[in-house]
């Protein structure tokens, strides 16, 4: 039995992780990127559902001033991101976004909640993405992003075969493949880009974008 959610296990998801989505690591970089020139001054940064810690380790190279928070539901996933921080990154505990502690309501200035909510039910997601615009100040930044649902039927069957050609390529089997792309709508749950964005404006966000877009992943930036 797997201990999280993904499609790897928690010592096998660094190196697999690649091979599942499409542009994984430039998803991080984009946010860097963005963050780096966006005029806002960053005390605290909480990346919830976390994983292996591989994105704040890359953030924190870069934002040497902010103080780095994490959690993630998964014991397994959290240990490994622990044993790269060695301290120095403030951990919230083994635990699910809508349960952190209502102490941090207000407390940061930007959260990312990358490839995390997609596993969730309707509730789930939103509980979770309310929870997020609690924790945050005002004017914070919110950058979220999830395996996403075409807006068709069609778009759907054309999408999962062209996400599962890039797997393909990326060093999967057909049959590895294949048993990814069978995991939508039974493992994961994923929603539309225009479901997204009413889910985000409803919640009470000022400024809701759509960020990314590629093969069947998208990210918004939000604004408090």
């Amino acid at each position: 039995m797997n201990d999280n959610k993904t499609a790897h296990s928690s010592s096998e998801y660094d190196a697999n992780i690649e091979k599942s989505i499409p542009y994984y690591s430039s998803i991080h970089d984009e946010v860097i990127s963005f963050v780096s020139i966006y005029s806002l001054s960053l005390s605290k940064w909480l990346d919830t559902g976390c994983g292996t810690g591989t994105f704040v380790e890359k953030a924190r190279k870069i934002f040497t001033q902010t103080s780095f928070y994490v959690c993630d539901p998964s014991i397994e996933m959290l240990t490994m991101a622990k044993n790269k921080f060695k301290g120095e990154v403030v951990s919230l505990g083994a635990i699910d976004t809508p349960s952190l502690d209502h102490s941090w309501d207000g407390q940061f200035d930007i959260i990312t909640a990358i490839q995390c909510f997609h596993y969730l039910d309707k509730q789930g997601r939103a509980d979770s993405i309310g929870r997020c615009f609690e924790l945050l100040k005002k004017n914070g930044l919110f950058f979220t992003f999830e395996n996403t649902r075409p807006l068709t039927a069609e778009g759907e069957e054309v999408f999962k075969a062209y996400w599962k050609e890039f797997q393909i390529r990326a060093g999967k089997s057909p049959d590895q493949a294949e048993a990814h792309i069978r995991r939508y709508d039974v493992e994961y749950f994923p929603i539309t880009t225009l479901e997204h964005i009413n889910l985000l404006k409803s919640t009470g966000f000022s400024i809701v974008e759509l960020f990314w877009y590629s093969y069947m992943q998208s990210g918004y930036l939000c604004i408090k």
